[in-house]
């Protein structure tokens, strides 16, 4: 059984982030499964920092993303999620490629939810795990 109370595509949700943070990184949004949320980001001038590995920041840009567009799903009417709190541990570093986040839920409270976004490098090694604690307004 879904976890998600909103109808939407692959397309529509990457049409929906056009000009915004999300577009600017990169970010595709690639699977919508029953229970999970998944997107690509590229390692690449917008997301390396300094010393030309993937930004930290850029990892938490995506599992933000993630998790906010997931908690959304899971809403039904006028409501919005916004990210109350993120931590994430930076496990692996990545200089090239494309990373992907698996985001999946962790809590789906009526006022708060608590998702969590592992992100992979290309060979399937696990470089960054993020949780983020989300608000139903």
């Amino acid at each position: 059984m879904s976890i998600w109370r909103r109808e939407a595509t692959l397309e529509a949700l990457n049409a929906g982030c056009a000009g915004t943070l999300v577009s600017h990184c990169g970010i595709c949004f690639t699977a919508l499964t029953e229970e999970a949320l998944e997107a690509t980001m590229p390692v690449d001038s917008r997301t390396r920092q300094p010393f030309g590995l993937l930004h930290g920041g850029a990892s938490v840009v995506l599992a933000e993303s993630l998790g906010s567009l997931a908690g959304w799903l899971c809403t039904e009417g006028d409501a919005q999620v916004v990210g109350l709190e993120i931590s994430a541990h930076h496990l692996r570093a990545v200089r090239d490629g494309v990373v992907r986040g698996h985001c999946r839920a962790l809590h789906l409270g009526r006022r708060h939810q608590v998702w969590q976004t592992d992100i992979f490098d290309a060979d399937g090694q696990l470089c960054c795990t993020a949780r983020l604690t989300t608000s139903v307004r």
